[in-house]
């Protein structure tokens, strides 16, 4: 079995370099000579899938229902270099539940994202 997640944004390229920056890739793919499809594939390893960018007319709209969560060791250093990269901190953050903590960031193109504490 194997798994991705597809991220809707309306220039895949674009947001595949974000991405590719943001999780340290191993290499982008397109998926189509159109560029409708790109593959983000993250280093292997436990729990690790590629990020496809599907390009898509309409712009994001409300929340989303489905989001990545990524672990880091360092949660404000790595904040402050997915912000440095292009993402916009979303609500007041950082949160705290249950022994974690995280912050709430969107993608360039407003696919939002949890960064959480290891």
């Amino acid at each position: 079995m194997r798994f991705e997640i597809t991220l809707d944004c309306p220039d895949p390229g674009a947001l595949a370099t974000f991405w590719a920056a943001a999780v340290h890739a191993e290499r982008i793919e397109p998926d189509e000579p159109d560029g409708r499809y790109v593959t983000v594939h993250p280093p292997a390893g436990d729990g690790v899938c590629p990020i496809v960018l599907q390009r898509v007319p309409e712009p994001k709209q409300g929340k989303s229902r489905v989001h990545l969560d990524v672990y880091v060791d360092d949660l404000e250093a790595e904040t402050d270099r997915l912000v440095a990269l292009g993402a916009t901190p979303v609500g007041p953050g950082p949160f705290a539940e249950s022994g974690e903590s995280w912050v709430v960031l969107a993608d360039p193109a407003g696919n939002e994202f949890c960064v959480c504490r290891r």
